[in-house]
């Protein structure tokens, strides 16, 4: 590809569904479903901008490395990763939910008298680490990479840390959602070399997201 020519990173899900409408109206639009095909680099309308669909956890390195010019990833993600060698220019407003504790309903405060560790399960090991010591919360961190519902109910762990929509399945399991962490949306991120060689080009589909957003 040229010099001119961008790669966006995207995942899979609620995201790529919510992007794609936003990229449309910037004149980018993919020329096959991803859904059916097994590609991973897809051709858009524009012939100077490709689309890469890998796992949302990944974008933020794509990007970072260069791998990709631009990427769209959660904020719970990209406060995963650490987004200082990013730059995040946009808030595509996509994609909100909230990024919580949840504990069983019977369960006492993390913060209660007497209770002087908590466990904590979570694919957010990082975010979580940092929120519960700026709470004063000594916690132990496990990692898990799906089903962070279960882990209170087999003892595995006191509370969760998880994104949390509607709450629905907290509630199935007998949980509920606790402190609010932070308010997540999906953010577009750009590598900081690519700002600097392509400035123009991403300087343009920037404008036409704002416009969109």
């Amino acid at each position: 590809m040229s010099d001119s020519s961008l790669i966006i990173a995207l995942s899979k899900g609620r995201i790529l569904k919510e992007t794609l409408p936003m990229l449309a109206n910037a004149g980018i639009e993919l020329l096959e479903d991803p859904d059916t095909s097994r590609k991973l680099i897809f051709d858009t309308s524009d012939p100077q901008v490709k689309l890469v669909i890998i796992r949302a956890t990944d974008v933020p390195t794509y990007v970072e490395h260069g791998a990709a010019d631009l990427g769209v990833a959660g904020k719970d993600v990209l406060m995963e990763h650490g987004c200082e060698n990013l730059y995040e220019p946009l808030d595509l407003k996509i994609a909100n939910c909230k990024l919580m504790t949840a504990a069983a309903v019977t369960a006492p405060a993390s913060n209660s008298a007497g209770r002087s560790r908590v466990r904590v399960a979570t694919k957010f090991v990082n975010i979580a680490k940092r929120w519960y010591a700026s709470q004063g919360i000594q916690a132990e961190v496990i990692k898990l990479y799906g089903s962070m519902e279960l882990a209170p109910l087999v003892g595995l762990a006191d509370e969760i840390v998880d994104v949390v929509d509607t709450g629905n399945t907290l509630r199935a399991n007998g949980l509920e959602p606790r402190e609010l962490i932070c308010h997540i949306s999906s953010r577009l991120v750009v590598n900081k070399a690519s700002m600097k060689l392509k400035h123009q080009k991403i300087r343009s589909l920037i404008d036409k997201l704002s416009q969109a957003v």
